[in-house]
C-alpha cells in the first residue's frame, strides 16, 4: 500500500457515481467530460446526462479529489491523489474512526473474532511497527 500522502481531500465520503467517475479519471489520468461520459455510455444498459457528469466532476473538485484546468475551449480533470494514495487515506481514516470508539473490550472482541489470515496480517503489521519504532529510536 502507498504511504500516507501529505495531501488529503477535504471530504473523503463519496457516493457511488462519484466513486465510479473518480475511477474513470484515474484510468485516463486526465479526462474531459466527454471522455467520462462516453466511458459510462459504453455500457448499453446505462444512461446518464452529460450535465450530470459535469456536476459530479465539479463536486469531486470541490471535495478536493480532482483539479480542473481549462485548455482552449475544453476543461480537463486530473486526480490530486493516486488510487493507491486514496486507499491509504481511506484505510487510515477508517482505522482512526474504529479506534476512536475507545472501548478496549470492543476492539479486543473484534480482534478475537478474526480468522487466521487476518491474525497473520496483524502480526505482520505489529512487526512493521516494531521496526519503525526501533528505527526512530536509533535516529534520536
Amino acid at each position: 500500500m502507498a504511504p500516507l500522502p501529505d495531501y488529503r481531500p477535504r471530504q473523503l465520503s463519496l457516493g457511488p457515481l462519484e466513486t465510479e467517475i473518480l475511477e474513470i479519471v484515474w484510468e485516463f489520468g486526465t479526462a474531459t467530460v466527454k471522455d467520462v461520459h462516453e466511458r459510462i455510455l459504453a455500457d448499453p444498459n446505462r444512461e446518464l446526462a452529460y450535465t450530470s457528469v459535469t456536476t459530479v466532476l465539479r463536486r469531486l473538485t470541490d471535495k478536493g479529489w480532482l483539479t480542473c484546468n481549462k485548455q482552449e475551449r475544453a476543461f480537463y480533470w486530473q486526480p490530486l491523489v493516486t488510487r493507491e494514495q486514496a486507499q491509504a487515506i481511506l484505510a487510515y481514516d477508517r482505522l482512526n474512526r474504529f479506534l476512536a470508539i475507545g472501548n478496549p473490550d470492543l476492539v479486543a472482541s473484534f480482534a478475537d473474532s478474526l480468522d487466521t489470515a487476518s491474525l497473520e496480517q496483524i502480526d505482520a503489521i505489529a512487526s512493521r511497527l516494531d521496526a519503525i519504532r526501533r528505527q526512530r529510536e536509533g535516529q534520536q
